[in-house]
């Protein structure tokens, strides 16, 4: 520490008593007189032969002696200097050094820069069908979030009118997700060091309830789009194999889209790049029927390769629509066949962790979703229960027979 950086502390402490000004202190080549205060040592009054009387305070740092104007006696009332001048001695006793704060500031980068920086190191890691949906919210709503602001100046505040923003332009959905990247990107900028741990600004922003688009379909149903899934089956093999197996294992769109006969290994599926990371997927014996009787093209990996566009069919989508207006089932979702799997598994009597595991949840409260779906022995043991009591309370037993009631007047 130095002279400079006490009249920094000083700057500092008159700053929150916000004073636009502390008035000439005259040149160091007059004549002058200080007085020390016994009340707080290091506090005085200095005097000049012109009359004109300042403030200054004296601190040791660093093994030398420093002293400091505070300001002008004309502009700052003694007790206002004194309150100054024992901030300054405290903080200089600790210590404290603005020039190694102000050096510190000079190295967070804008959000702008940030943002650019953390793109550069983390989106190599992502799958591309991550890092397509994230590119999408980065131009719409993070690269100009938070214009002029560094780093460290972004607060909750300003995180949750931004969320706002987003929520009512863009909807619930689109402000969770892009909130969860923003939420990401602070919590890195706290492990490089970036920010101090602990200050995600993200932290306490809520998130939009989601809807809930679940869709089960029933036995008569799952009948009806057997019935179109045939009567389309030689128009568009390709497409219609791969909705069956959608049906018939509960996998995910991309999984079945972009398989590979590298991963088809006899009667399951060996999934290398799955949401969740590689899984195995174990097929029922239709499942398997229907691969085996796919053709295999030489030198193409895909199981479902068109070669009229030479690329995997992945637009399934719109033979979808169609299939599902025939059958008398609007608005249901591809996904939604997923979701069936899983109510099939649930009414079989499946347990939570194996429903899981057939659908590749890596976690077990991803499945709590179906968790309903699993009650069947309780409503079935509240039935018997509710019976049992129903035919006590309108036969020759009482509900209170044998009891303390029985001996006393109803209350």
């Amino acid at each position: 520490m130095n002279a400079l950086t006490l009249r920094g502390i000083v700057a500092e402490e008159l700053g929150s008593l916000r004073l636009h000004a502390i008035g000439k202190c005259g040149g160091l080549g007059e004549l002058r007189k200080t007085c020390w205060t016994r009340e707080l040592p290091g506090f005085g009054t200095r005097h000049y032969a012109s009359g004109r009387k300042v403030y200054v305070v004296q601190a040791r740092m660093e093994g030398r002696t420093r002293t400091v104007t505070i300001g002008n006696a004309k502009v700052l009332s003694r007790a206002q200097a004194m309150d100054v001048a024992r901030r300054v001695l405290l903080r200089a006793q600790t210590g404290e050094n603005p020039a190694e704060e102000r050096k510190r500031l000079r190295k967070v980068p804008s959000y702008r820069d940030f943002l650019t920086t953390y793109w550069e190191r983390v989106s190599p890691k992502w799958k591309p069908s991550t890092l397509y949906t994230h590119r999408y919210y980065k131009r719409k709503y993070l690269d100009r979030a938070f214009e002029g602001l560094f780093l460290d100046e972004i607060e909750e505040r300003y995180v949750q009118e931004w969320f706002n923003r987003i929520t009512n332009t863009g909807g619930p959905g689109a402000a969770n997700r892009c909130g969860e990247i923003l939420r990401a990107m602070f919590n890195k900028a706290e492990q490089w060091g970036v920010r101090p741990e602990g200050s995600n600004p993200c932290l306490y922003i809520r998130k939009n309830k989601g809807r809930k688009c679940e869709r089960f379909l029933s036995d008569q149903e799952f009948k009806r789009i057997g019935e179109v899934l045939d009567r389309h089956r030689k128009a568009f093999p390709l497409h219609c194999a791969a909705i069956s197996l959608l049906i018939l294992t509960g996998c995910r769109k991309s999984e079945i889209t972009c398989l590979k006969w590298g991963e088809v290994r006899g009667r399951r599926l060996l999934l290398t790049d799955s949401k969740t990371g590689p899984r195995t997927v174990w097929l029922a014996e239709a499942a398997a029927t229907i691969l085996h009787a796919l053709p295999r093209r030489e030198k193409q990996s895909y199981v479902f390769w068109n070669p009229a566009t030479q690329r995997p069919i992945t637009d399934i989508g719109n033979l979808w629509s169609k299939l599902r207006d025939e059958a008398g089932l609007p608005g249901v979702r591809i996904h939604d066949l997923r979701h069936s799997f899983a109510s099939h598994a649930a009414a079989h009597s499946e347990t939570l962790p194996m429903i899981g595991k057939l659908l590749g949840h890596a976690d077990v409260r991803t499945t709590t979703r179906y968790a309903h779906l699993d009650d069947g022995h309780v409503i079935e043991a509240a039935r018997r229960i509710g019976d049992q009591i129903e035919q006590n309370m309108s036969g020759s037993y009482s509900l209170s027979r044998n009891t303390k009631y029985d001996s006393g007047p109803l209350l």
